[in-house]
């Protein structure tokens, strides 16, 4: 990573109480849903965030725009503290910061047109007025794709992937700085998938956007992300440049990962080892002690189970959270 840092998150946590009671209620747990993660995404960059669904990443994604707000932790915007600052100290973030979301149909109001719902944000943030928020609703959809005379339009009239291309221009009305890409491509067809991630390049070429890319698998982020973080149970356990975990992954999930991918070639396919991974995801609400994925690591010694490894590695470098194998060098 290298240039001006835009987002530092460090040791973010996101733990939603577990309650019995019906008049009196107790907190007799938490599930950890997000359990102490760290990294920084330097300006004009995209980081890739992976991982099984129930690793925290879209949790992740809302915690950093501080639509949940953070048990604990640190996150930092251009420099400036923003975890736990109420509604009105908040507000002057929102437009730097926005979010596209993985389901483009539930994401979007039914009953607006597409000029209302890519119009308010621009009324609520003081950014247009009177005629010139259609022309602006106007110049957004020529931005993604599409045409002026959508406008009058209803999300149900739409294609999946053209929902999508407006969920994006909506994003883009207040003019961010970051945008948090939850999935953004995991509800089309795989025809529709290449063609927004394509977008998304190419608005990020044009606008300067920075992008926090959450996927399940790696093969969505490999070309869009300039480096590569995996998740796990709430937690990073590799994290590198894209070229450098895709060409030699350290942690034994991210190889297993990264042996989900189909490859092009029949014939490499064909001989290459798959690494299958034992048993379900544990429960955020009780996981395992020590490395949290020791229950289902091919790899795993009686030493994982004991203590937790911390993510290690050369600064801003390939870092891996594993006992078995060796940090990067």
């Amino acid at each position: 990573m290298s240039g001006e840092l835009l987002m530092e998150v460090r040791d973010l946590k996101m733990h939603f109480p577990i309650r019995e009671g019906i008049v009196v209620q107790r907190q007799v747990g938490a599930v950890r849903a997000v359990d102490g993660i760290s990294f920084g995404i330097a300006r004009g960059e995209t980081l890739g965030l992976v991982g099984e669904s129930g690793c925290g990443k879209s949790t992740a994604g809302r915690a950093i725009l501080q639509m949940y707000r953070p048990t604990a932790g640190s996150v930092r915007f251009r420099g400036t503290e923003i975890a736990g600052l109420g509604d009105t100290a908040m507000r002057p973030y929102r437009r730097r910061l926005q979010m596209i979301f993985q389901d483009p149909y539930a994401s979007l109001n039914p009953r607006m047109t597409v000029e209302q719902a890519i119009g308010e944000p621009i009324r609520m943030h003081g950014l247009r007025r009177g005629s010139a928020v259609r022309e602006r609703v106007s110049e957004l959809l020529e931005l993604v794709g599409l045409n002026e005379t959508m406008m009058t339009r209803y999300p149900h009239e739409f294609s999946g992937g053209q929902r999508q291309r407006i969920g994006i221009a909506r994003a883009l009305a207040v003019e961010p700085e970051f945008i948090v890409c939850d999935e953004p491509v995991s509800a089309l067809d795989v025809s529709i998938q290449a063609q927004v991630i394509n977008l998304l390049e190419d608005l990020q070429q044009r606008l300067g956007l920075t992008y926090l890319f959450i996927a399940h698998g790696l093969n969505v982020v490999k070309h869009i992300s300039s480096r590569v973080a995996v998740m796990y149970l709430g937690r990073i356990v590799e994290i590198a440049e894209s070229s450098e975990l895709y060409r030699r992954p350290m942690h034994p999930y991210s190889q297993a990962l990264l042996s989900a991918v189909p490859l092009p070639d029949p014939v490499v396919e064909r001989k290459r080892t798959r690494t299958l991974l034992r048993g379900d995801l544990p429960s955020p609400a009780n996981p395992p002690s020590g490395c949290a994925f020791h229950t289902r690591c091919p790899v795993a010694q009686p030493m994982c189970a004991a203590n937790a490894p911390i993510l290690s590695g050369p600064t801003n470098g390939h870092q891996v959270a594993c006992w078995i194998v060796p940090s990067a060098s």
